[in-house]
């Protein structure tokens, strides 16, 4: 099978389109039949091992996996002894580990029945980036009807499921993006834009009940000056900082501060949950969230989406079709 390859950490050009063995499903698993995977922040992590205390799960000299990808859709080709609710033909996505080739195997517990009128291409923009909204969106970080909702980063994968589900719980919202966002953060569903190359987000007497972070570039204290009193940050991955932690530095400072102020801070690394996954199917059917994706890529090309997701300031999900 034709699958994008890397054999040592680094930049998208050490990635390559081979001929590999098809992988085969362990007991708890499923094959699939790939027909799309997304691109997303994960996938950067996956290829430069970054932040390194990651390589200590990853790999600490080179990846386990040599297969990039991390989630997608496609259909069951084959399924594991142990496997329950799925059988070859389903269309299903999730969570599968070198999704970008033509098969991968998948843990029957981290994916789902593909949403019923949902292309593979857009379900494939569902699975990581639908789940981290959702779980940011949980517990004390769920909006109240009437609440204000601040998402950082709101045109990106992430930050436009969190627009919609803010406005789908009854939040009033204000998205953070660059001029060339505001339309489409609009479209999601914020009542407000933010452009960050203009005003900073305390500039305005707006306090936010929820802010959920996803561009990883401002500091502690801004986003909680952003905050109400009692008000609920949730700060999504590890993105930006340098060294050993990278930008995990900064949330392990958060949940060491959280108890001891009025505020509550959290930091999220979203874990892959087929109840998570079935809901998000469920919201798709009832059209209360739509993937949006700012273009698709051949398997061929998987490196330019990569170059694309860090530089190109994408709209919604990059994708990878195969």
């Amino acid at each position: 099978m034709k699958a994008i390859v890397q054999d040592a950490y680094g930049s998208a050009d050490l990635l390559e389109l081979r001929d590999i063995d098809r992988p085969v499903p362990r007991d708890d698993e499923v094959l699939v039949e790939m027909r799309a995977a997304g691109v997303g922040p994960e996938v950067w992590h996956l290829m430069t091992g970054r932040p390194y205390v990651a390589r200590a799960v990853l790999g600490l000299r080179k990846p386990k996996n040599p297969v990039r990808g991390w989630d997608g859709a496609g259909r069951v080709e084959a399924v594991g002894a142990k496997v329950t609710g799925f059988e070859p033909g389903d269309e299903v996505f999730g969570n599968c580990e070198g999704s970008f080739a033509e098969y991968a195997c998948a843990r029957a517990a981290r994916i789902a029945l593909k949403p019923a009128g949902l292309t593979f291409e857009q379900a494939a923009a569902l699975p990581v980036s639908g789940m981290t909204a959702l779980q940011a969106l949980s517990g004390n970080g769920r909006p109240q009807p009437g609440q204000k909702v601040l998402v950082v980063g709101a045109s990106g994968g992430v930050g436009s499921y969190a627009v919609q589900l803010a406005a789908m719980y009854g939040a009033e919202v204000t998205g953070v993006c660059g001029p060339a966002g505001a339309d489409f953060v609009r479209s999601q569903g914020a009542a407000h834009v933010i452009d960050y190359t203009r005003e900073d987000i305390t500039d305005g007497p707006h306090r936010y009940d929820v802010v959920v972070d996803n561009a990883g570039l401002r500091s502690l204290t801004a986003l909680r000056r952003a905050l109400t009193p009692r008000g609920t940050l949730v700060i999504v991955g590890g993105e930006g900082g340098t060294g050993f932690f990278g930008g995990m530095s900064r949330d392990i400072r958060a949940v060491l501060l959280s108890p001891f102020i009025g505020q509550d801070l959290r930091n999220l690394v979203s874990v892959a949950r087929r109840e998570d996954l079935q809901t998000l199917k469920d919201l798709a059917e009832q059209g209360l969230i739509t993937p949006a994706i700012d273009r698709t890529y051949p398997l061929s090309e998987a490196p330019a989406a990569i170059r694309h997701l860090k530089k190109g300031h994408p709209r919604g999900k990059l994708v990878v079709t195969i």
